[in-house]
């Protein structure tokens, strides 16, 4: 796992600056403590920051292939690398090191741009092909690590994390005001954008090719004409028997490695399997890693996770962290994250990397069954409408639902029960709605239809599926990548670590989308599939229990000390909310949440995650000028 960055100036007689491109790596540190190199040819410059997982001894990147003519510099790993690697070589390619990294450029050579197909890991990587002057840019199917691009007269640039980016002083740094009303509906920005004017993610599943100044980005690949498993659509046991195939061999290549590894052990039932099925494929004792909260015990999980860590004889360690640590890192997390997401659950996470990095260099764990079963419950919520917008007199029904609170926190997507499952549906994280938001603004801009668009050209494209597969398709394409994939890279790679997740191996995926809804949500039980393969391997009390995700406590925090901090933060007259937002609206979340009015949490938290990261990246740097 490592760190990448690269420039190309447009200018062929305008050579890389090395001291520039060194310390564009150098910010890339903690991505790869382990290795540093560059290359440059003129006017192209590579470099590459190296976290040591295989070939420890001759990894080093960037690398070239035999004459020295095309070069990469590479992020991620490739699982399947030494069955290609014997394909290659049957064909002529020859070998200098045991790496992943060089089967990448041999399959380059081999297959050009369709090489990519052939891959199944994580990854992101950039190819200089110095005989074609073309720079090869990709990212793997699901965005499980990140890339950024910046475009502009003077220089194309790249990296694994924005600020490598800003370091270059040809690229400013400006806030993206569409973002901002994207990242305050959703908590996060949906690719390709970001909240820098000018900075762009790479899609997952994309490519990009960069030649004589001008830019070929193209879709490698992507769910959505993906084939039914008709045949065996009634056969549930096959169904079974073959996913849990598939699991298995999906975690038995991330043993892979030459460092230790253990797994995330949250006591939820995703997890939990993996250690299952871990523990049964692996030839030492499963190291296991849990995280809760000082003064918290009613919500916490170790409890659950001792009794997984118990049943398979694990290593297991547990951590704990307090409202302090959450709050004091905040201004960190930002600088790790490089955009505000307003994800609580990046904190703790990040701790648990911290604290196992001591233990494991690579850790696996349960992230992505959820948006591939239809684990949330807002799915069921999404579906009951669906079905209530069908019956004639559904708003009479609706109503009587939200007066019995059946719907829940959900009840205000009852206002939208009317509208095109697109234009309700945002995502599983919606924060503000738009009514709030064009009473938080003080200078009212609606970008709210250029929101919809982006989930009404992703709906589109699975038109002719139901409306299951329709939320999970558009989750796997943005809330995934953009938040939960994105958090899960940058706060592990804060402490040097690889996370690896087997539930987003992308033969999983195709797999589990090509099933009926039935083996999803099957009666009101979500991950149906998973808890019937669970219930061979884990506790019932797990199978059954009520999901909690990656649980932080902040309804309880921002009723006590930390709602005096976080008023001190976002209603100071010199701060960035005080300067786009309502002072008052903002007063009223937080007194109305400390008086338990209601529940303003989310609301908060994503404020004040808005708040540290424009202090971090827009108002402390001299190149900043941000137009009001």
């Amino acid at each position: 796992m490592c760190g990448i960055c690269g420039i190309i100036n447009s200018d062929s007689n305008n050579h890389i600056d090395k001291a520039l491109l060194t310390e564009m790596r150098d910010v890339l540190t903690h991505r790869g403590p382990d290795d540093a190199g560059v290359y440059i040819n003129k006017n192209v410059g590579l470099a590459h920051r190296r976290l040591s997982i295989i070939d420890l001894s001759s990894g080093h990147q960037p690398i070239s292939n035999e004459e020295g003519t095309v070069w990469i510099v590479f992020n991620g790993e490739i699982y399947n690398y030494a069955e290609l690697r014997k394909e290659l070589e049957n064909k002529g390619h020859q070998f200098r090191t045991m790496s992943d990294t060089e089967t990448i450029i041999h399959a380059y050579e081999e297959h050009g741009e369709n090489c990519l197909e052939k891959f199944r890991g994580m990854f992101a990587f950039a190819i200089w092909d110095q005989t074609r002057r073309q720079l090869f840019l990709a990212r793997d199917r699901l965005g499980k690590k990140p890339i950024y691009y910046c475009m502009h007269r003077e220089a194309f640039s790249f990296s694994s994390e924005i600020k490598a980016l800003l370091h270059d002083r040809r690229v400013e740094r400006k806030l993206n005001e569409k973002a901002l009303h994207y990242y305050l509906t959703v908590r996060y920005v949906p690719g390709p954008d970001t909240m820098f004017e000018g900075i762009w993610k790479l899609q997952p599943g994309h490519y990009m090719v960069v030649k004589n100044g001008n830019v070929k980005l193209k879709r490698y690949w992507d769910l959505a004409h993906g084939k039914k498993c008709e045949e065996y659509m009634c056969q549930s046991e096959y169904v079974e028997e073959k996913f849990e195939e598939i699991l298995e061999d999906c975690i038995k290549i991330r043993l892979m490695s030459e460092v230790p590894l253990g797994v995330s052990l949250s006591g939820g039932l995703d997890s939990s399997v993996v250690v299952a099925l871990m523990s049964k494929l692996s030839n030492t004792q499963v190291k296991t890693f849990c995280i809760g909260y000082e003064g918290n015990k009613e919500d916490s999980e170790f409890e659950y996770a001792r009794s997984v860590a118990q049943r398979y004889e694990t290593d297991h360690h547990e951590f704990y962290i307090s409202d302090l640590n959450f709050f004091d890192f905040i201004p960190k997390y930002v600088w790790f994250m490089d955009e505000p997401i307003s994800d609580s659950a990046a904190i703790p996470l990040y701790y648990l990397s911290k604290f196992s990095r001591d233990y494991v260099t690579v850790i696996l764990s349960g992230e992505g069954a959820d948006e591939i079963l239809g684990g949330y419950y807002i799915y069921k919520k999404m579906l009951l409408l669906e079905k209530f917008r069908k019956v004639p007199g559904h708003n009479t029904a609706l109503a009587l639902f939200n007066y019995m609170n059946i719907l829940g926190k959900y009840s205000k997507y009852i206002h939208y029960a009317n509208l095109s499952l697109h234009k309700r549906y945002k995502g599983v994280s919606r924060v503000f709605m738009p009514q709030e938001i064009d009473e938080l603004f003080i200078t009212k801009k609606d970008y709210e239809e250029e929101l919809d668009l982006i989930y009404a050209d992703l709906f589109r494209e699975v038109e002719k599926k139901d409306a299951l597969t329709g939320m999970l398709y558009v989750d796997l394409k943005t809330w995934l990548p953009d938040d939960l994939l994105m958090k899960a890279d940058k706060m592990t790679m804060a402490s040097s670590q690889e996370l690896r997740v087997p539930y987003l191996d992308y033969k999983m995926v195709e797999y589990c989308f090509s099933l009926p809804t039935q083996y999803k949500i099957n009666r009101g039980v979500t991950k149906y599939l998973l808890r019937k393969i669970a219930s061979k391997h884990v506790p019932t009390s797990i199978i059954n229990r009520e999901k909690k995700g990656f649980f932080t406590p902040i309804k309880q925090w921002f009723r006590g000390d930390l709602n005096k901090c976080a008023k001190q933060v976002l209603l100071d007259p010199a701060s960035a909310c005080s300067t786009y937002f309502n002072r008052h609206i903002m007063e009223d979340y937080l007194n109305g949440h400390k008086n338990r009015l209601n529940d303003y949490s989310e609301q908060i938290w994503n404020l004040l995650v808005f708040e540290y990261w424009y202090q971090c990246y827009i108002r402390d740097n001299d190149n900043t000028k941000v137009n009001h």
